[in-house]
């Protein structure tokens, strides 16, 4: 589609002026509570480019829900390069309402200081990493401690008489800042920004017990994040307090989170108001609020945080169609003066648009300006998301300091950047032709049939995002249901197809066997099995992937809970939708240095980046699964290449082959002459040249309570089990080496785990192992859930191996609180390892 040609009307109008800098980039909307569960889950890489500002999470030992311990995730939440650690002291507690011990309030109030004394202690131990702690003493007081609950301190709201609350907020003040003076403390952290908060700032000022950080909870729309940092801004010019930093620390619902164009309207509310703000935790811990997928998978949200993170220079003013209004048109910009560019970040609206830049300055980006446009499709809340895609591309002329950009076919769902450069930039190959199909419009046969919903919405926030607002049930055992898609493509050719469904871990049908295996036919032919994703709730959408090859025209594409050739359905899924796309067998994967995170004196010169001695620029790569892939270096100099971490080694401008973990791969370059110049990086398709084995766990041996059994959806049936709660229980394999080195064990698994939880989070636990390689140094790698123990997941572990034959085994046990004695007596930490099928060993490079 031409860019020069206005192809319709647009509907709306979102204006970006570039000659109107509201200040400096902030990048405070993407916080995390409760987003990460440990080193490791999700990966390093993951986190960094995600660019997690903050995290609020339980403290150190809670029992609240499992993992995301305080102390635990901070060492290598600061190493990816994270900020600040809020430390919900509340959340050592069990339940919520918070059920602290006591007869009368002064006992629970006092047992609970005692708890506050010994966390401060705790963080003292972790020497310069306690700069990064904030402790936020009282979590939602109004409806906890100093509410009128059953466990409240006097059953009394401290909205009504404040004097306890106050009391007891003074005196904690306090004895914080006694023992660490230094200490950052941060509240009052009330579910949202109450009148009764301007009291509270007056008490505190007057009794210098101020917060370091305000906070509070904004579940409400991104409106009222405007409208109320507005509101607290004036009350302290009032009051004569600050300037404070704010933290949101729980922000946007169900229905928002893991939809980018949903998310871009909060983001640009926080953004514009300068403020750290963290998202909500309605579900699971570990999964950044439902932006990550298994530990190094990434979903459409994660995508948008990763074009948020890497927004540079200055914001400035963006006037909406709809101002302050959620469910609308709204985005975000910023300009870049050194590197040349302009990005807008914007979404949340269906059909036409137009995009106008105004105040183009001719000295930044000439006459002409090279526009590229990409979508962040929303991909569900556990499926994997390659990508942006490229949907525009293409040099515009600038005409009176102005570009208009009309637009159509937007998606609500989806997010979108922009990013202006100057005349000259590398053009991208367009994402192919694709199509939808909404389950609830496909016909159907046979009995089951149900037509569910509306799911979530703006009348219902709590309920989960949905395409279409509806999905269908009724594949599962007994049923003969037959779903049947009318499609029409526009070419002959292989096409990717992605059916959106979900299965309910939990769900009686489910519970037993694991993920539900449906049947898949083209015009009746071509028959084959479909196991379906599982979720830790209903209507909690991933995506099962396989490609079909169709000719140019008309086709039906069915899914049957029976087949006549493969059996029948065990199981109960949901579908919401399919999707089809014409792949792309031909270009490689391109990221143009142009676009990528640049730092240590690295800039954007031309359509390259330049990079001096110590110079970097990194790039954010997708990759399908693990293993082998070929990457090539375009550009001139001398570098030295990492990935995830691991530093490769001086790179040539050649193909060279590398190891990919599957979903997100840091490859940063690092110049190591004066001058490097890196045009682009281009990743290609596996050569076959890191040579590649697997070993069947059922081969290792196995001491103690280890065990081979019986899992239908592991290779060959057999995987081990029992391996853990104690180091003689263990799994010992021997593998080959053809190199000494760095290689990769991708350890394909399951974990099933899953203890009561105390409310509306099912609460999955992450199991660990502990690997030890050729008897040295053991390594604790903790393992998501995969939501059922016959649902079989990939993670890839880098190892140091010798040349020729090495031992790997692999051992748990339950780890011990912070003291390193006592141990969590709800079922929150795991004894056990997960159940190991195989393991892959591929060298690094």
């Amino acid at each position: 589609m031409s860019w020069r040609k206005r192809d319709a009307v647009a509907a709306e109008t979102l204006t970006v002026d570039l000659g109107t800098e509201t200040g400096p980039f902030h990048g405070g909307a993407s916080g995390t509570l409760y987003g990460l569960y440990g080193d490791g889950v999700p990966s390093r890489a993951v986190v960094e480019g995600m660019y997690v500002r903050t995290v609020a999470t339980k403290a150190q030992d809670g029992v609240q829900h499992p993992g995301a311990d305080g102390l635990e995730i901070l060492p290598s939440f600061v190493a990816a390069g994270g900020r600040d650690v809020y430390l919900y002291m509340t959340d050592i507690l069990r339940g919520f309402p918070y059920e602290w011990p006591g007869a009368t309030g002064e006992e629970r109030l006092a047992g609970f200081k005692e708890s506050i004394r010994k966390q401060v202690e705790q963080v003292l131990m972790m020497g310069e990493l306690a700069s990064h702690v904030v402790y936020v003493p009282f979590n939602e007081p109004e409806g906890n401690m100093f509410g009128e609950g059953e466990w409240s301190y006097d059953r009394t709201s401290w909205r009504t008489d404040p004097r306890h609350y106050f009391a007891a907020w003074r005196d904690v003040y306090r004895m914080i800042k006694d023992r660490h003076p230094d200490a950052r403390i941060a509240g009052p952290n009330t579910c949202v920004l109450y009148p009764e908060i301007k009291g509270f700032l007056r008490f505190a000022k007057e009794n210098d017990v101020l917060p370091d950080v305000i906070t509070w909870h904004e579940l409400s729309s991104p409106a009222e994040v405007r409208t109320n940092v507005a509101e607290y801004r004036a009350w302290e010019r009032e009051l004569g307090i600050g300037p404070l930093p704010v933290n949101l620390n729980e922000y946007a619902h169900n229905y928002h989170l893991s939809v980018p164009g949903q998310m871009i309207q909060w983001i640009s509310a926080i953004e514009e108001s300068k403020v750290d703000a963290d998202m909500a935790y309605w579900n699971i811990a570990g999964n950044l609020n439902d932006s990550a997928v298994e530990a190094n998978k990434a979903n459409g949200q994660w995508w948008l945080f990763n074009a948020y993170g890497q927004l540079t220079g200055n914001t400035v003013a963006v006037t909406a169609p709809h101002p302050n209004v959620q469910y609308t048109l709204q985005g975000v910009a910023t300009l870049d003066r050194d590197k040349r560019q302009a990005r807008v970040l914007f979404g949340g609206a269906d059909g036409a648009a137009e995009v106008v830049v105004e105040r183009i300055d001719p000295d930044v980006f000439g006459a002409t300006v090279h526009a590229r446009l990409q979508e962040i499709p929303w991909t569900g809340q556990l499926g994997a998301s390659g990508r942006p895609l490229v949907v525009r591309e293409g040099e515009l002329p600038v005409v009176n300091g102005r570009l208009a950009l009309p637009l159509t076919g937007l998606d609500a769902m989806s997010a979108y950047q922009l990013i202006l450069s100057p005349a000259g930039a590398p053009v991208s190959s367009p994402a192919g032709w694709r199509r939808t199909y909404e389950a609830e419009d496909a016909a159907y046969t046979g009995s089951g049939y149900a037509k569910n919903g509306p799911e979530g919405s703006p009348a219902d926030v709590d309920k989960f995002a949905t395409s279409g607002g509806h999905h269908v049930g009724g594949l599962r055992t007994g049923s003969d249901l037959v779903l049947t898609f009318g499609v029409e493509v526009p070419a002959d050719g292989t096409y990717d197809l992605r059916v959106y469904a979900n299965s309910h871990n939990q769900a009686d049908l489910v519970r037993e066997h694991g993920p539900t295996d449906v049947f898949l036919r083209v015009d009746g032919d071509d028959p084959r099995e479909l196991r379906l994703p599982l979720g830790y709730k209903w209507a909690v959408w991933g995506h099962t992937d396989t490609t079909v090859r169709l000719t140019a025209g008309p086709h039906r594409i069915t899914l049957a809970a029976q087949d006549p050739d493969l059996g029948a359905t065990r199981g109960d899924a949901v579908v919401d939708r399919i999707e089809l796309a014409l792949r792309d067998t031909e270009s490689l994967a391109t990221y143009d240095a142009l676009y990528a995170a640049l730092g240590g004196g690295a800039r954007v010169h031309g359509s390259a980046a330049v990079l001096p001695r110590g110079g970097t620029v990194t790039f954010w790569v997708h990759a399908e699964d693990d293993g082998e892939a070929a990457v090539t270096l375009a550009g001139e100099g001398e570098a030295v290449l990492t990935v995830n971490g691991e530093e490769i080694g001086a790179v040539p401008h050649t193909e060279i082959p590398l190891f990919l973990a599957g979903g997100v791969n840091q490859v940063t370059v690092t110049a190591t002459s004066d001058r490097l110049v890196v045009d682009r990086l281009s990743v290609g398709p596996s050569r076959g040249l890191l040579p590649t084995t697997t070993y069947a766990a059922e081969d290792g041996e196995l001491t103690g309570t280890a065990k081979v059994g019986s899992f239908s959806y592991a290779t060959g049936g057999k995987a081990v089990d029992g391996v853990g709660h104690g180091p003689g229980n263990a799994l010992t394999l021997t593998v080959t080496a053809d190199r000494p080195g760095r290689h990769a064990l991708t350890i394909r698994y399951s974990n099933g785990e899953q203890p009561p939880g105390t409310h509306y989070n099912p609460d999955p636990v992450c199991r660990h192992a502990d690997i030890t390689v050729n008897g040295d140094r053991t390594r604790r790698v903790l393992f998501p859930t995969t939501f059922h123990f016959n649902n079989f997941w990939q993670l890839a572990v880098p190892v140091t191996l010798q040349q020729g034959a090495n031992t790997v085994t692999f051992t748990a046990d339950e780890l011990p609180d912070f003291d390193g004695v006592t141990k969590n007596t709800y079922g929150q930490r795991s004894a056990h390892a997960p159940v190991i099928d195989s393991v892959t060993v591929t060298p690094l490079a």
